[in-house]
């Protein structure tokens, strides 16, 4: 799979999903099966640094999702 249809199955995927925003690295490995871990760290990476996905600390434990989505990006907009 090519890395513009990766990025695209990820994007769609993450819409996809009811109820969730975030996201932990493992999960993305399960949405490309095919590609190595290492590989898709890198595509999720390359995703955040373009502004399509946004990393989400909870001071333990990073998550990954859609920027400008979730519970925490509609609190920082009220602010």
């Amino acid at each position: 799979m090519d890395e513009e249809a990766s990025k695209k199955l990820i994007v769609e995927t993450l819409e996809k999903k009811k109820g969730k925003s975030k996201f932990y690295l493992k999960d993305f490995y399960k949405m490309i099966p095919d590609e190595k871990p290492r590989a898709v760290k890198n595509l999720v990476n390359k995703m955040v640094g373009e502004g399509t996905l946004e990393y989400w600390s909870s001071g333990s434990t990073t998550l990954i999702g859609l920027k400008g989505v979730g519970k925490q990006a509609a609190a920082e907009e009220e602010d």
